[in-house]
């Protein structure tokens, strides 16, 4: 079993920043990708940003050059740095990552509990 927790969110004003971290704990066998999504309230889930465990990276537009995804794989744990925050940027932050247990062969997703990020004008 693999745990997400998440923490870092809260409210900001615009032009401040934040910084996001999800720590995955359990059975962890390996882990591949790992990425954050984001979700406003009557909108879908949206991907904000992936690292992969090469650590290439990969951003949504919207978020290019304010938002740094990294990760410390000996703590299993994701970071996004936000700057420059936008009203627009408000939404819960989920985790995501693709990683493989001890007991099992198969590569899976896991998914964070959610942080919220309010960015006021």
């Amino acid at each position: 079993q693999v745990q997400l927790v998440e923490s870092g969110g809260g409210l900001v004003q615009a032009g401040g920043s934040l910084r996001l971290s999800c720590a995955a704990s359990g059975s962890i066998f390996s882990i591949s990708r790992m990425g954050w999504f984001r979700q406003a309230p009557g909108k879908q889930r949206e991907l904000v940003a992936v690292i992969a465990s090469g650590g290439s990276t990969n951003y949504a537009d919207s978020v290019k050059g304010r938002f740094t995804i990294s990760r410390d794989n000996a703590k299993n744990t994701v970071y996004l740095q936000m700057n420059s925050l936008k009203p627009e940027d408000t939404a819960v932050y989920y985790c995501n990552i693709w990683a493989r247990v001890s007991s099992d062969y198969r590569w899976r997703d896991y998914w964070g509990q959610g942080t919220q990020v309010t960015v006021s004008s």
